[in-house]
């Protein structure tokens, strides 16, 4: 295979799965660990993949147009999943929001029919879209703005968090595994929301059937960490028995026919 054909591969790889190992990637294209090494290594150079140990993921230079792509992928389904979570909510109430495009949604859901809402987030989108609310109190975490997806993070993130008790956390994953693994691709945003679970009396987890079976190198927690799941389409026969054993109420949006 030509080596302009390997970096197109790769590079679609990576869009697909979000972070591919070395490993896979040298098996799904036939070539040695190091072929792909070098491919990465040029490809990171070009500012296309983010090397991470033991594979790659999107660089900067494309994660804008993913956030572009994400977010015009599956409007209906985040809608509905959004309207869902909405009702889930009281007047009144105090709530952290992270990042991602389906909770940009969900602000758009609350911002319709909540009143009094105190919501903290470290997404500068979500705060745009609620901060039209005079009666809301809208609070954005300090920390380094990520100019991709408008994502605060960093340990001044994790410390503005932690001086606040909540009664919702409504969080999302780039990924979920078989056994019920979340994962994400930073670290940094991983802690963030790591701090909004530890802070918050009830937590929502939003999740999209793209993230089903996706790869990504952070471990952020476990969906039985969770009050309740909300989706498009009905989790796997393991997940959602795992989800039934501990409690977790799993709420599925019904798609557009």
């Amino acid at each position: 295979m030509p080596r302009i054909q390997r970096h197109e591969k790769i590079i679609a790889l990576v869009r697909e799965h979000g972070f591919m190992p070395i490993d896979r990637l040298a098996r799904d294209l036939d070539v040695t660990p190091q072929t792909i090494r070098r491919d990465i290594n040029q490809l990171c150079e070009e500012n296309i993949l983010r090397r991470y140990h033991g594979g790659a993921a999107l660089g900067e230079g494309m994660e804008g147009d993913d956030y572009l792509a994400q977010k015009n992928k599956l409007q209906n389904e985040k809608a509905h999943i959004a309207d869902l979570i909405a009702a889930e909510i009281p007047d009144n109430a105090s709530l952290f929001m992270s990042i991602g495009t389906t909770i940009e949604a969900v602000a758009m859901a609350l911002v319709k029919n909540h009143k009094n809402l105190c919501i903290i987030t470290n997404n500068i989108h979500v705060a745009a879209i609620v901060s039209g609310r005079s009666d809301y109190t809208v609070i954005i975490t300090s920390g380094v703005v990520r100019p991709v997806d408008g994502g605060v993070t960093g340990v001044a993130t994790v410390d503005f968090i932690n001086q606040f008790k909540v009664d919702y956390a409504v969080l999302s994953a780039a990924g979920v595994e078989q056994d019920g693994s979340l994962l994400d691709f930073d670290y940094k945003e991983v802690s963030v929301m790591q701090a909004m679970m530890e802070n918050a009396r009830m937590r929502y987890l939003v999740l999209d059937h793209r993230k089903s079976g996706r790869n990504a190198l952070v471990r952020m927690g476990d969906v039985t960490e969770f009050d309740c799941v909300f989706s498009d389409r009905k989790p796997s026969d393991t997940i959602r028995q795992k989800l039934d054993e501990h409690g977790v109420r799993c709420h599925i949006a019904e798609r557009d026919v």
